[in-house]
């Protein structure tokens, strides 16, 4: 979750950068305290610091990259989607591995 979270600050924090608009630096901070707040939760439920840091890091890139792509019309080339597939496979490999 905590992952999914966070391009949401992100795309926030572009937002208010174009507008100034207080409500967009209120979802910012929000969402800053929030992710962490769900990565701690994981820690919680037994999943090592180390582990959790680095799927939530991970998810948070591919779902970031996807937000600029989808949202701001960001440029990705061939080189750009192996080295994102690349992250995903370290995700997916964890997963299986039991490490996550």
């Amino acid at each position: 979750m905590a992952g999914l979270l966070e391009p949401v600050w992100v795309v926030s924090l572009k937002k208010y950068n174009a507008s100034k608009n207080p409500l967009w630096a209120a979802v910012v901070v929000f969402f800053l305290f929030f992710g962490p707040y769900c990565l701690s939760m994981a820690e919680a439920g037994g999943v090592s610091a180390s582990i959790a840091y680095s799927v939530w890091v991970s998810i948070g890139t591919v779902m970031t990259t996807l937000a600029g792509v989808i949202l701001f019309k960001d440029r990705i080339d061939r080189l750009k989607v192996v080295f994102v597939m690349m992250i995903m496979v370290g995700i997916v490999g964890l997963q299986f591995t039991g490490a996550a």
